[in-house]
């Protein structure tokens, strides 16, 4: 088989069939358009995630030779069936009409150990929905999005996964001229707040009602016995399930300190899913206000303004669906538990690194411990403290922490050692001291160590490893995965990827084009 961007895709009738479903064919064409993938030009592999394939109970030979044509799109796998789907939605808070998958080929739903599994070519060639885009990748987002997708799932939170990475010298035209690359990306649906805003703003209620009733029979089943709270009313119980999941998410993406970078209502996921990695970046130094999108010239998705923003986009959700559900004050009832649910689920979430669990703790207490959070967090951004190495470095001190007596041992040198005002921190310690009381500290810190990662996906890791593969090395994208897998692990021979970031680390951009 040719490899030459010009040849035609062709089915490969050797390769082992997965056990194929395509529920989201079913719908009909309203919601996709059936399309072939573009050839790329001599692909290699760059990654290979063998866990995953082993998660899902997929055979070995996904990732021969042969399944190295098939997923760089040069080949079809037998009884795949290649589309892309179209929504609309907002981009930047401004309604921005029919977008779609502009770069992502939806090859099918397969059945595996961990139920149907919708698969993704992303940056295999133009679609209807390219908007004069060349509707390919570059190694460097690429190897990002690759990445990111296992980091997030090392720190358990809800996220696409991602089976492959095919490099290839095709030339791609970004900001300067970069090389190809496809991500082959796993998740039990793709389906995001824009496809349910296309047909509303179509005001095409029945395929509407179509999507929705497909999302909860195959995708989102406990809307059923939800729709109790809403008087029977199942797409009220589906927009409840998902300010729910958002809720969770969010709350999670801030306490790691996670930054999405572009949280348009087409990069949310219907499951609370974090999807589409593109401009994003954990934090080095922390500073709420910080915008890490380079194209995000308002700030609009600054870290801080997150959550603000999660609730934007399912107030568009809700405007969506609002046609289904037929009730407005029903629909901002479900809209205002966002307000409870992620306050609550992000105060837990920051107790926790402090390894305060208990589940439960009076209302004052919570509110207690939040004022602590606060002001440690206060200081940290005073200073621009390194949020992962200062989490760490806590747990640590704690772990070595018997009683709550006088904090003397050498874990806390390393703790003050982060900040130049010393008293301020101090004064902290014994307020956390005394909340700590006589809990086992040693306990306390092995809750921490387990929440609190001590490896992230810092962009100077990122780059290094998009350098390197540039030349041709991919190694360290293995060396970063095997760490991102299981990022609260100690690997005492990687101490330096764990370290604050490097000087020229700060000169780092990211846009949309990441």
């Amino acid at each position: 088989m040719s490899s030459s961007p010009l040849a035609p895709v062709s089915h490969t009738h050797d390769l082992p069939v997965l056990d194929w479903t395509h529920r989201l064919t079913q719908l009909g064409p309203r919601f996709f358009t059936p399309l072939q993938p573009t050839p790329v030009a001599a692909p290699r592999w760059a990654a290979r995630n063998e866990a995953l394939r082993a998660e899902l109970g997929w055979p070995n030979a996904l990732f021969d030779d042969d399944h190295l044509q098939a997923f760089a799109g040069n080949a079809i796998m037998v009884g795949s069936q290649p589309l892309a789907t179209v929504y609309s939605g907002h981009q930047f808070g401004q309604w921005a009409g029919q977008l779609g998958d502009g770069r992502a080929i939806w090859l099918g739903e397969a059945a595996s150990a961990q139920g149907p599994q919708e698969i993704q070519l992303k940056g295999a060639g133009r679609t209807p929905y390219s908007r004069g885009g060349d509707g390919r990748a570059v190694l460097r987002s690429s190897i990002r999005e690759y990445l990111c997708s296992e980091a997030m799932h090392g720190l358990g939170i809800p996220t696409t996964r991602a089976l492959s990475l095919v490099a290839s010298p095709e030339p791609v035209r970004r900001e300067t001229l970069e090389t190809a690359a496809v991500v082959a990306r796993v998740a039990p649906s793709f389906l995001r707040f824009g496809h349910f805003e296309h047909f509303s703003a179509q005001g095409d209620t029945d395929s509407l009602r179509l999507l929705a009733d497909h999302a909860i029979a195959h995708h989102l089943s406990e809307c059923r016995e939800r729709a109790v709270l809403w008087q029977g009313n199942v797409y009220a119980a589906l927009l409840d399930e998902v300010q729910e999941r958002t809720a969770r998410l969010l709350a999670q993406w801030q306490g790691v300190g996670f930054c999405h970078g572009v949280m348009n209502t087409v990069t949310l996921s219907l499951l609370g899913l974090s999807i589409d990695y593109g401009p994003f970046q954990f934090w080095d130094g922390f500073d709420p206000g910080h915008i890490c999108n380079h194209s995000d010239h308002q700030g609009r998705y600054a870290y801080g303004r997150q959550p603000n923003v999660a609730y934007w986009n399912l107030y568009c959700l809700a405007q969506a669906l609002a046609p289904l559900i037929d009730d407005q004050d029903m629909t901002l009832q479900v809209l205002e538990g966002y307000k409870t649910l992620f306050p609550r689920c992000l105060g837990d979430a920051m107790r926790a690194k402090l390894g305060l669990v208990d589940a439960l703790a009076s209302e004052s207490e919570r509110e207690a411990d939040w004022t602590l959070v606060e002001d440690l967090m206060q200081l940290m951004a005073a200073e621009k403290v390194d949020f992962t190495l200062f989490w760490r470095q806590l747990s640590q001190a704690v772990v070595q922490q018997s009683t709550a007596s006088t904090l003397t041992n050498a874990g806390w040198s390393a703790v003050t050692d982060l900040v130049l005002d010393r008293p301020r921190l101090l004064k902290w310690l014994a307020r956390y001291s005394e909340r700590a009381g006589q809990n086992n500290f040693a306990a306390m810190g092995q809750q921490m160590l387990r929440t609190n990662p001590k490896f992230v996906l810092r962009n100077h890791l990122a780059e290094t490893a998009i350098r390197q593969a540039q030349a041709g090395d991919f190694s360290e994208i293995d060396t970063l995965y095997n760490l991102l897998k299981s990022p609260f692990d100690e690997h005492p021979s990687f101490e330096a990827y764990a370290d604050l970031p490097p000087d020229w680390a700060g000169q780092l951009e990211i846009s949309c084009s990441s």
